[in-house]
């Protein structure tokens, strides 16, 4: 069995609830082997948040909605990544330089902005199929939404990327602040010396 991210969008809110306890519903019949489950809501007042709404750890670990996978991938959803690769708003991809760099990030992130709209409230589900058809009568069938599967371990690999280049963004920015005031410091050292000879 191939453990797969599981992303179903909604046309309803109540849709996506509806769904959430029909899944539980399953992993508790033995019908699908689940890890985690969210509801996640897109906010549409234009500062695109992600926020998780309800949350279940199968595993019996107690995780909390921030301490696995989903969680990091909410995480990168509300940091900087979103605003500068232009999964959201206003595209600033060309005016960085690690354009190429920041586009190797992208993948399953820029797909929940779109698929799961704002407005909009969708699931994000960890498990592990043997069949894909009980969630597909569910989520497809009888709720009418959309379902994608990505493989768990290539969306590992993206937050570790994401990750890495916020990190190496944040540096990056950081160091130019610094140059800034230190291009700044020594422009207003040289104007009082300037104005000590006047």
């Amino acid at each position: 069995m191939t453990k797969r991210v599981i992303v179903m969008n909604f046309e309803v809110e109540s849709q996506a609830y509806q769904g959430f306890s029909q899944l539980k519903q399953l992993v508790a019949q033995g019908k699908l082997r689940g890890e985690q489950m969210a509801v996640v809501t897109h906010s549409d007042d234009g500062q695109h948040k992600f926020k998780v709404e309800d949350f279940i750890d199968f595993t019996g670990s107690n995780k909390t909605s921030t301490g696995g996978l989903i969680g990091m991938l909410v995480g990168i959803l509300m940091g900087p990544l979103t605003m500068l690769l232009g999964w959201v708003g206003g595209s600033m991809i060309g005016a960085t330089q690690d354009a190429k760099e920041i586009k190797n990030a992208r993948n399953i992130f820029e797909f929940l902005v779109s698929d799961i709209r704002a407005g909009q409230t969708g699931l994000i589900l960890i498990a592990e199929e043997e069949d894909n058809r009980p969630i597909n009568e569910i989520i497809i069938n009888q709720l009418r939404g959309g379902i994608s599967r990505f493989d768990y371990d290539e969306v590992e690999a993206e937050i570790a990327k994401a990750k890495q280049v916020e990190e190496d963004t944040k540096s990056k920015a950081q160091e130019a602040w610094q140059d800034q005031h230190a291009t700044d410091e020594e422009t207003d050292s040289q104007n009082s010396t300037d104005n000590g000879k006047a």
